[in-house]
């Protein structure tokens, strides 16, 4: 008899990817699409599909025992809807109802739905660079920013699954830009990929010949030494610090774990964070709180979507997380 395996779902802002994960936490297969953020609900629901569609074909589905789904929020976890910032065609769109109806999905799996971040927060919780960790903010610095806790041990989901939402924290509430979600100066509008390549553009720098104007361009600049490169991570650095410092105050952390692409700049996020978080986070129990790279990069959200459907389901607003076995 095959081991059984949990199938994940991991939706956000510019991808739409699927995975297999077997009971030690490790990705199996995976499958991925760009997301059509700015087409139709259906053209969203194909998307997802085409990916269901590759999963479902791979003899390993055949053992499937939970299915996991990572959404970009917010989430409705009682409704098992989605109505994400950064995809305008899916407001309070039922994601579980057509993931359940997808022919490949047998009839005895529930499929369970979370934040992407809070799914991030559970995989590197489970096998990755939180592992063992009791009270850890974890976060994905992508398209959007967002965020989960692990608060004592457990995996904190909050009633509707949204705890931890970090990226519409307000940070600039009189000169901030405006956000789609009807605040102004939310982290997100200063961190996530977006905000970092068009705060460049807007303070001049230009991309080379050929290059389009992403966060990983204005990486590649930065490491060079352009200043306006350089001002922007700093200023995305400095908006994650501060709001990272009110969460430590708020909850009291262990450990900041930030992932996501723009996470894959490195020091060049990361250097800024940490000066500017020591500026922020002066009490003394948030003094010197620890920032560290997520282990699992662009896959934790896939380990989490499948750590959080799996053996021991969620109660409400914790879930203690499933052993790996090594």
């Amino acid at each position: 008899m095959n081991a059984l395996v949990y199938g994940a779902l991991d939706i956000g802002g510019t991808k739409i990817a699927g995975g297999i994960v077997d009971n030690d936490g490790h990705l199996v297969a995976r499958s991925q699409c760009a997301t059509p953020a700015r087409g139709t609900a259906e053209e969203m629901t194909a998307a997802v599909a085409s990916v269901l569609d590759d999963l479902t074909a791979r003899p390993e589905w055949s053992s499937l025992s939970r299915l996991g789904i990572g959404s970009a929020g917010p989430v409705d976890t009682s409704a098992g809807t989605v109505s994400p910032v950064n995809i305008p065609a899916w407001r309070g769109f039922p994601l579980v109802d057509r993931v359940r109806a997808h022919p490949g999905v047998p009839g005895g799996v529930e499929p369970v739905l979370v934040g992407d971040a809070v799914a991030m927060a559970a995989g590197e919780h489970w096998t990755g660079a939180a592992r063992g960790v009791d009270n850890v903010l974890c976060m994905v610095v992508s398209t959007g920013v967002g965020g989960g806790l692990i608060l004592d041990g457990a995996l904190h989901t909050g009633p509707s699954g949204n705890a931890g939402h970090i990226g519409h924290l307000t940070v600039d509430h009189a000169t901030g830009p405006a956000c789609p979600c009807g605040a102004r100066g939310c982290v997100e509008r200063f961190a996530s990929g977006t905000a970092i390549a068009a705060y460049a553009v807007e303070s001049g720098w230009v991309p080379p010949a050929g290059v389009a104007p992403t966060a990983a361009a204005v990486a590649v600049a930065a490491r060079a030494g352009d200043p306006r490169a350089v001002a922007a991570y700093d200023r995305a650095g400095r908006a994650l610090a501060a709001a990272i410092a009110a969460t430590a105050a708020l909850v009291e952390l262990d450990l900041v774990v930030v992932g996501g692409g723009v996470a894959q700049a490195g020091e060049t996020l990361f250097g800024p964070l940490r000066h500017h978080l020591a500026d922020y986070a002066v009490l003394g129990f948030t003094r010197g709180l620890p920032v560290v790279a997520a282990e699992h990069t662009t896959d934790a959200g896939l380990i989490g979507a499948a750590a959080v459907a799996g053996p021991a389901r969620p109660a409400r607003g914790t879930h203690r997380l499933p052993p790996a076995h090594s």
